[in-house]
């Protein structure tokens, strides 16, 4: 019989914890965690699902579609209402759209502030 497991908590590694976190807080609405501080930051919801951003010397930003910096992770959103809407909205806050977009009517390939590689997608 397979584990009953349930995803608590997704941690990206990158160079300013706090200020990732403040990217995404932005971007989502999600609450800070009060421990948050200068090498580990985080927020919550209401769900649990706890997103984190833990600080990492020497970080290297993932490369995509190029793999010479593997990405290992990315993070997909799904957003209420216009994709292009919120598209601008995400890079008004800091976020990078790369030119290879595979299917950019359907989702949007974009990357925070440390390079971390995620999509938006229309509900």
């Amino acid at each position: 019989m397979p584990l009953q497991m349930k995803l608590s908590a997704i941690t990206l590694d990158c160079p300013d914890p706090p200020a990732l976190a403040a990217f995404y807080q932005q971007a989502t609405g999600r609450a800070s965690h009060p421990k948050s501080n200068a090498d580990f930051a985080g927020l919550d919801r209401e769900d649990g699902l706890f997103i984190g951003f833990q600080r990492v010397d020497d970080y290297r930003a993932p490369s995509w579609p190029d793999q010479s910096v593997p990405q290992q992770l990315h993070i997909c959103f799904t957003v209420e209402g216009d994709l292009d809407e919120a598209e601008a909205r995400l890079l008004e806050l800091g976020a990078g759209k790369p030119d290879q977009q595979p299917h950019q009517d359907r989702w949007r390939v974009l990357t925070d502030p440390a390079g971390h590689p995620f999509c938006i997608v229309s509900s």
